[in-house]
């Protein structure tokens, strides 16, 4: 009797606590809180900043500032016209470029963006580094460290976890919380996320990063380089990421529907990068001019 009064609690917890990825409109488990997700993050993460060292590199520092303040912009004008302003109103943004030679990159939730310096040997221009972010912020937006802990917790505690919870009972994440970011492990601040999570993010980014005006086609050129970067080894980015081969061949398919469909954005970035040809043609004004007083001289 107990057991199937903790299965069925259990089956009405996972049906209340579903929730939607925006852009996708996938359904993902939602066990704990926005607010305790947070809390364990951002304790994760000062602990992380705390040891690491902010890179010297100014001109870096300030692209990585300045592609992911565009793409936190965009992003959050998405949400507000879409009506899911809500999904990240208690994000803080942070940008942050550190000395590491690894090619990394992470977004933590609430808005926490660090870049690793050996990331950005690969990064040629802002689209190459909008592939990135829009990536990692994607994670951050779609609540993936949210719905891992809640796998975790499902998977640790089963139906007793989930009848905790129902009862309306606090249940510590911090346990949960240190084994999602991982501090300490082989996979430095985040265990990876799972290969679905990593598929969904990469299309989610496409889509961030062509609001924000950026070219989503870099995505092929840049995740081509950074497979030939990892062919020695696999870079801890990559290291639980979609196969090279699969990855790319989905962002392939992907591309013709995001181009067309935000062709407006795209389009409008590759304007503010085109210059201007007004000091042309004002020198050729300038030069009729000239001619014209002289002629005008000559008939005096």
């Amino acid at each position: 009797m107990k057991k199937s009064v903790l299965i069925l609690a259990g089956a009405a917890m996972l049906l209340s606590s579903c929730g939607s990825v925006p852009i996708t409109g996938r359904k993902q488990l939602n066990l704990v809180s926005d607010s305790e997700v947070l809390q364990s993050s951002l304790s994760q993460y000062k602990n992380y900043m705390s040891s690491a060292t902010i890179s010297g590199e100014q001109a870096q520092s300030e692209q990585v500032t300045r592609v992911g303040k565009k793409l936190a912009a965009a992003t959050e004008a998405y949400l507000k016209a879409t009506g899911l302003e809500s999904e990240i109103s208690n994000f803080q943004w942070e940008f942050n470029l550190v000395k590491n030679d690894e090619i990394n990159a992470f977004c933590m939730p609430g808005g926490k963006i660090v870049v690793y310096e050996g990331l950005m040997k690969l990064v040629s221009s802002d689209d190459e580094l909008a592939v990135v972010l829009g990536h990692e912020v994607a994670h951050a937006v779609a609540k993936h460290s949210k719905e891992r802990m809640s796998q975790q917790i499902l998977a640790q505690y089963g139906a007793q976890a989930v009848s905790a919870i129902t009862k309306g009972k606090s249940y510590s994440t911090q346990q949960i919380a240190s084994k999602v970011y991982g501090l300490g492990t082989n996979y430095g601040v985040m265990l990876p996320y799972s290969r679905k999570h990593e598929s969904e993010a990469d299309k989610m980014g496409l889509v961030l990063m062509s609001l924000a005006g950026y070219n989503p086609r870099t995505a092929l050129t840049f995740w081509q380089k950074m497979s030939s970067a990892s062919s020695a080894s696999v870079p801890e980015f990559m290291s639980d990421h979609p196969s090279d081969a699969n990855r790319i061949a989905a962002i392939e398919k992907e591309l013709p529907a995001i181009e067309s469909e935000y062709a407006t954005y795209i389009n409008a970035g590759k304007q503010v990068a085109k210059p201007t040809t007004t000091t042309t043609t004002k020198k050729k004004t300038t030069t009729t001019k000239k001619k014209a007083t002289k002629k005008s001289k000559k008939r005096k």
